[in-house]
């Protein structure tokens, strides 16, 4: 046992050194975004409650484009972190116009059903009518943003897989000020333009996700060299690439994109508890990515650095590092737990909120706060070491068998059937992130998660 413990801290400095120069960036990054939502939040929050619940439930739905991008992108970055280990630039272009390509198909699927159906929609979340026209209203103006939205994350994506972390970061700070003063003066009707609500957050939103693909996007198909990918590349032939993508990345976009639905089962739960217990959801979930944007950080890290090493061909080095981000998951994940106790009340008290729902928030709250040790451990490894290694199909299943198997059924029995107090339907909400977190300790010492990827001559041999 003293030798496990012995291994949660790398011996070469050098190591965490690495891991920062990665993870800085992206966390503050996140911190940025994150901020983005809890201004969005605040915001809306002041025009009404209701108001706030429509918001946070339409956004559910756009959150399940987002995991499938996150999916297509973080799958993609395990093949793009190994070949740029590699030094293969053909297999490594080819690998992101797979990635755009199939982001380009999701993003027509998911703009399509917004204009067809967003009642249907609002209707998977909500029976509350007043709710349902807000949501309605939001997702109208929310159509462009799947294009955007979808483009600047997988391409943000493959650019910090190749050490290029200070562009994603200035276009964020630049998108957080642009989406708060677009806010201010479309929700609450500044410098003579109409009063819009809920439907200002929209724009406000929109506008920023406008600016934020032009700069990623922009940087990434006419300057940036360490890639060369270019416009044109992307209706380059792939070849028998597509064989390793799908057996590599596919696992990844079907994990992700079962689990955004699964999340999503969660958020049905909630949005039939009361409209004070999804206006106090939406608070939570600030403090919750607020506090959480450094495990994010780590993830990536854990990813790229993993996949780097791997590519490089040494097997043992990339085992014991898994040792050490898992060290870190753990001390990272006390620290998120201490952030949420120290900022609960005053972020709480920051919400024109009833009695009711703050009480509420409180509870998940502590909830959370428990969550997040087991969430920042399991999330570091599954979304960062054990990924990088290429253990796609295995956290294909164990992510999915754990949400659905125990949290979604225990979730709804709690809040649904039981009834018993918010802290515990949280818990009960989230009892796949404790079940996880023992099982990537077990997964990581069998050595069984180190995957070969082949390169395209590999594959046409």
């Amino acid at each position: 046992m003293g030798n496990f413990f012995g291994k949660l801290i790398a011996k070469d400095r050098s190591f965490y050194k690495q891991v920062a120069r990665i993870a800085v960036p992206v966390a503050l990054q996140g911190l940025i975004t994150t901020g983005v939502n809890m201004m969005d939040t605040i915001m809306v929050g002041a025009v009404g409650e209701t108001e706030l619940s429509a918001v946070s439930l339409a956004n559910q739905f756009i959150t399940i484009f987002h995991i499938f991008c996150m999916g297509i992108g973080m799958g993609a970055s395990v093949l793009v972190s190994r070949y740029y280990g590699m030094k293969d630039e053909n297999s490594l272009k080819k690998t992101v116009a797979i990635m755009l390509r199939l982001c380009l198909g999701l993003s027509v699927l998911f703009c399509i059903a917004t204009i067809l159906i967003p009642r249907q929609i609002m209707l998977i979340y909500t029976t509350d009518e007043s709710i349902i026209l807000h949501g309605i209203e939001y997702l109208r103006y929310s159509v462009v943003t799947y294009f955007l939205l979808g483009l600047a994350l997988t391409c943000t994506i493959v650019l910090r897989n190749v050490g290029k972390v200070r562009i994603p970061l200035y276009t964020s700070i630049a998108a957080f000020f642009i989406n708060i003063g677009a806010n201010y003066v479309f929700i609450f009707g500044k410098l003579g333009v109409p009063q819009m609500g809920v439907a200002g957050a929209a724009v406000g939103t929109l506008i920023s996700r406008i600016v934020e693909f032009c700069i990623i996007c922009g940087y990434m198909l006419f300057k940036d060299k360490s890639i060369g990918f270019r416009v044109k590349h992307l209706f380059m032939p792939v070849g028998k690439l597509w064989r390793e993508y799908i057996r590599i990345s596919i696992p990844v976009l079907v994990s992700d994109g079962i689990l955004a639905l699964g999340n999503n089962s969660v958020a049905m739960v909630i949005g039939r508890l009361g409209e004070s217990f999804v206006a106090a959801n939406a608070v939570t979930t600030v403090a919750q990515q607020l506090s959480s944007v450094m495990i994010t950080g780590f993830s990536q890290a854990g990813s790229i650095i993993t996949g780097y090493t791997l590519g490089e061909g040494d097997r043992k080095k990339a085992h014991d590092q898994g040792y050490a981000f898992l060290g870190i998951g753990f001390v990272f994940g006390i620290v998120a737990a201490v952030i949420i106790m120290l900022i609960s009340q005053p972020l709480i008290y920051a919400y024109d909120l009833s009695s009711q729902t703050q009480a509420i928030a409180q509870e998940l709250m502590w909830s959370i706060s428990i969550i997040i040790v087991f969430q920042a451990t399991n999330s570091i490894m599954t979304k960062g070491v054990l990924r990088g290694g290429g253990d796609t199909k295995m956290l294909m299943l164990t992510d999915n068998i754990f949400l659905w198997v125990a949290s979604v059924p225990l979730g709804a029995l709690a809040g649904l059937v039981l009834e018993l107090p918010a802290f515990w339907i949280y818990f009960a909400l989230k009892i796949d992130q404790v079940l996880k977190a023992v099982w990537c300790v077990i997964r990581l010492r069998s050595g069984k998660w180190i995957k070969k990827i082949r390169s395209e001559q590999e594959i046409e041999q």
